[in-house]
């Protein structure tokens, strides 16, 4: 029987190559700010957000209370410097309150 040499890769290097192999990083990036609005904003403000969608380099934010929309407008610059870090990169530019 042949032996083998064993190579050990770290799991995240593993999904990391097969993410860019197959093009998923922006379908990933999709979920990430989804996941990261829900636990930056916290429970109030994540049941009251519709929609969290990243469109090129603009989030949306679909709100169903329009004060506090008018709240989060004060605060576009602080949340988009939160999202940036959390994603680890600067993807997001702009935020847009609907």
């Amino acid at each position: 029987m042949a032996k083998r040499e064993n190579e050990y890769v770290a799991m995240k290097d593993l999904m990391g190559s097969f993410i860019k192999e197959n093009n998923l990083s922006g379908g990933m990036k999709k979920i990430s700010v989804k996941e990261n609005w829900d636990s930056l904003m916290g429970n109030g403000v994540a049941s009251y957000t519709e929609k969290v969608e990243l469109k090129g380099t603009t989030l949306f934010v679909k709100l169903s209370s329009s004060v506090l929309r008018e709240e989060l407008s004060y605060g576009k610059e602080k949340i988009r410097t939160m999202m940036n870090e959390a994603l680890g990169a600067e993807d997001i530019k702009k935020v847009m309150l609907l």
